[in-house]
């Protein structure tokens, strides 16, 4: 099923979901691959066929790897406790709870994408980093965007990224020759009337031919 949406509607309505995900439903090898061939037309800065997604169905190897992702998130947020969003402003408590939210149910999330790139790029040059990562990264968004326009929900995230030897290993995937890049957990989501979210006025963050 292809959601009725304008253009302009999936690009503003395609949103880092956490707590829509539906965790029971499972998601057909098909529509996967459909939105995997739409990534593979994403405007890369060059072809190399130098990146890959490894696409994560098996339970117990997406429940290793959110224990992975558990315990990159507590090493970056601090201790787990949804208590600690209390204090803060409406919208940074609204993303803390839906990142938490996401900590306790990553490793039911019914898919688990992992873009890929051959090569590692620790400790390179911004010129070489930019150059390699202009490849995966439009092509993962243009995925994230077909998944939206099949009803599916999904969210760049990177916290099993501070364990990805680890990961490697889960994967069967050679360390030294493949860098991760990002998790995605892909599902159906609960409702697909997602909306824009408030962003601050353009002139805050836009810069006419100078800073």
């Amino acid at each position: 099923m292809i959601l009725d949406l304008t253009t302009d509607e999936l690009l503003s309505t395609t949103r880092c979901v956490r707590k829509r995900l539906d965790l029971t439903r499972p998601v057909e090898r098909d529509v996967l691959e459909q939105c995997l061939g739409l990534a593979q037309q994403a405007p890369t800065a060059s072809y190399r066929e130098d990146w890959h997604f490894v696409v994560v169905t098996d339970a117990e190897e997406r429940a290793a790897l959110g224990e992975l992702w558990r315990q990159g998130a507590a090493r970056y947020l601090g201790p787990l406790d949804p208590a600690a969003a209390e204090g803060l402003e409406p919208s940074r408590r609204r993303l803390l709870e839906s990142v938490l939210h996401l900590v306790e149910h990553i490793g039911e999330v019914p898919v688990h994408v992992i873009p890929c790139i051959e090569g590692r790029t620790d400790g390179k040059s911004a010129l070489t980093q930019a150059g390699r990562w202009s490849t995966i990264a439009p092509a993962t968004w243009s995925f994230m965007l077909a998944a939206r326009s099949r009803g599916l929900g999904s969210c760049w995230t990177s916290f099993h990224l501070m364990y990805e030897r680890e990961a490697a290993e889960i994967l069967g995937l050679p360390y030294d020759e493949i860098m991760q890049v990002a998790l995605v957990p892909v599902a159906y989501t609960i409702g697909t009337d997602f909306r824009p979210a408030r962003r601050k006025p353009l002139d805050t963050m836009v810069h006419w031919d100078r800073w």
